[in-house]
């Protein structure tokens, strides 16, 4: 019995003297005696016997995240939040009542956590942004800590989780971004600029990754966020015409412009690609669809001149089509020739004679969609690039057309014009 109140009397002693140590702790840290504080507890804590003191945690927390807040003494123990952070985790553990920490209403560990995004803010904002992923990244896992012991009814940390994403970008680490990007995609986040993210995700695994799979989810939850955007369409048309199945790509242009018939761009692209697959200079490489594809393009072109009248360079290709089918006469026309030195039968004379009709009727039904490019185009003052090109091309076959007719007096006004297209635009 004498062994067991020794015991008893030892242990009641060692609980005495704790409990002064943390009290002193305590009031040191009360009166800003941080560095003391800091150095006291660590002692404190040194002693395997008071590992599983939960109070000894909680206080370790206190001091550590106090010490984190005051510049001078953070550079003598730069990862004072993790300590802090790792203090509460440790302090929670062995406490499930928790009452320390309610009591002082969380505050040890929400000083970590803005701590943690001041820190991040300040380094984005100076363009340190290594440091500030660093930074955010801790900042959300002691959010997402917080939120799983439900000390938070904040599901996802939005703002921190773009910052992460960001920093990590802009620190050339892509599939970091892409983790916390990826968080907010998932969780279908809307918002002014929020769109890029989805682009960005679904570009990253597309080109970057190559990781198709990936990228369609992203685009599919994208469409879903932002159904107005014509990013998704003109990337899904981007990823058929990859695949190099023109079947495919066709059939993903049609299901496109149903669901969005008025889309003159898509409709335009639509019809370019039908027309450079059913047409090619040389016949015999034409594919035997050919005509359906050129009547089909054709069609399509009409559309967008009809919804957007001032679409030239859809004029241009409907002028191309006409001209070119002109051409095909006349490479027919110049086939028949005189064989072993006779002379053309009067059947062929004609035969010649009907496609020559048949070349200007086709050269005069390209001429308006022509001089249409002209008159939207001719009449402006600068231009794009890509708009002189339209322009210059429309001249080139307008020349071409009244050159065939003999009427040199148009040729020269055209010349005029195509000569003059880049000191005029």
């Amino acid at each position: 019995m004498k062994k067991l109140l020794l015991t008893s009397l030892l242990a009641s002693a060692i609980l005495a003297v704790s409990a002064q140590n943390l009290d002193k702790i305590k009031s040191n840290l009360t009166s800003k005696k941080v560095a003391e504080a800091k150095t006291q507890i660590d002692q404190y804590m040194s002693n395997e016997k008071n590992a599983k003191n939960a109070e000894g945690w909680y206080v370790k927390a206190k001091v550590y995240s106090e010490l984190a807040q005051d510049p001078a003494l953070a550079a003598t123990a730069p990862d004072a939040r993790s300590v802090a952070f790792d203090a509460i985790k440790q302090y929670v553990a062995l406490d499930e009542k928790l009452i320390q920490l309610q009591m002082d209403n969380y505050k040890p560990i929400m000083d970590v956590y803005q701590g943690y995004f001041k820190a991040g803010a300040d380094q984005y904002n100076a363009q340190k942004y290594g440091e500030a992923f660093e930074n955010f990244k801790n900042c959300l896992a002691v959010s997402e800590y917080m939120a799983g012991k439900k000390w938070s009814n904040i599901a996802l940390d939005t703002t921190v989780v773009l910052y992460s994403g960001i920093s990590a970008e802009k620190s050339g680490k892509r599939d970091d971004a892409a983790i916390y990007y990826g968080k907010l995609a998932d969780a279908k986040v809307s918002g002014e600029g929020m769109v890029e993210i989805y682009k960005w995700l679904v570009d990253h695994y597309y080109n970057q990754k190559k990781d198709p799979a990936t990228a369609v989810k992203y685009l599919e939850l994208g469409k879903a966020v932002y159904p107005q955007d014509s990013f998704w369409a003109a990337y899904e048309l981007d990823m058929a015409r990859d695949g190099g199945n023109k079947a495919d790509l066709f059939s993903k242009y049609e299901q496109v412009l149903a669901s969005d018939p008025g889309n003159t761009s898509v409709r335009y692209n639509y019809a370019v690609e039908l027309y450079q697959d059913g047409y090619k200079a040389d016949l015999a490489t034409r594919p035997a669809n050919s005509a359906e594809l050129i009547a089909k393009a054709e069609e399509n072109l009409k559309k967008v001149v009809e919804a957007k009248p001032d679409y030239a360079a859809a004029y241009l290709v409907l002028g191309q089509i006409q001209y070119n089918q002109g051409v095909d006469l006349n490479n027919l026309n110049k086939a028949i020739r005189p064989q072993g030195g006779k002379k053309l039968t009067p059947e062929e004379l004609k035969k010649k004679d009907d496609y020559r009709k048949q070349i200007a009727t086709k050269f005069d039904a390209a001429l308006p969609f022509f001089e249409k490019v002209d008159q939207l185009l001719g009449s402006q003052g600068k231009l794009k690039m890509e708009d002189k090109g339209y322009l210059k091309d429309a001249y080139d076959l307008i020349i071409t057309i009244y050159d065939n007719k003999g009427d040199k007096d148009k040729v020269k006004v055209y010349e005029e014009k195509f000569n003059n297209v880049d000191k005029a635009h």
